[in-house]
Order: structure tokens, then C-alpha cells, then sequence
């Protein structure tokens, strides 16, 4: 069994993975760490993928476009977040 990622505390709950890896394609992308937990207040959809992690997806205006948030199971893990130009409210 797969050995769960060490979440690291806030601005928000984060793995390993987002605080290493995804933070820096957001950075190049435009993305701020603002954009993430504004998503996370205010979705416009959220679903639950059949590997039990959440997605939420958000429109961020000063990038025009929306921004798809990927979640742990608990729902407040964050693990990935980008740019979704094909996501369609």
C-alpha cells in the first residue's frame, strides 16, 4: 500500500509534490498561491474523481482562463493545480 504524502501546513494544506515540483510550473504559468485558495472558497464546480480525489475548478480573471485545483481524498490536500482552457462550466 502506497505510503501517504506528508502534508505541509497552510497558506494552505499542500503535498510534498505541489510544494516541490507543481509550485514552480504554477509560478512560470502565472498561477499565485491566491488563485489556489480562491478556487477553493469559491468553485464553480467540484467533483469527486474515482480515485477519490476532489477537483475544483475556478475561474481566475487575471489569467482569463480557468484553473482546475486537485485535492487529496480529504478534499483540503492540495496536490496539483493548472491552467484547464478545455474545462466548460
Amino acid at each position: 500500500m502506497a505510503e501517504e504524502p506528508t502534508r505541509l501546513p497552510p497558506p494552505f494544506w499542500r503535498t510534498r509534490y505541489f510544494a516541490l515540483v507543481v509550485m514552480a510550473k504554477l509560478e512560470r504559468r502565472g498561477i499565485d498561491p491566491l488563485d489556489v485558495l480562491a478556487v477553493l472558497s469559491n468553485p464553480v464546480k467540484r467533483q469527486r474523481e474515482p480515485s477519490g480525489r476532489v477537483r475544483y475548478w475556478g475561474w481566475v480573471t487575471h489569467l482569463r482562463s480557468y484553473v482546475s485545483v486537485v485535492t487529496l481524498e480529504d478534499g483540503e490536500t492540495v496536490h496539483n493545480a493548472f491552467l484547464d482552457r478545455d474545462f466548460e462550466p
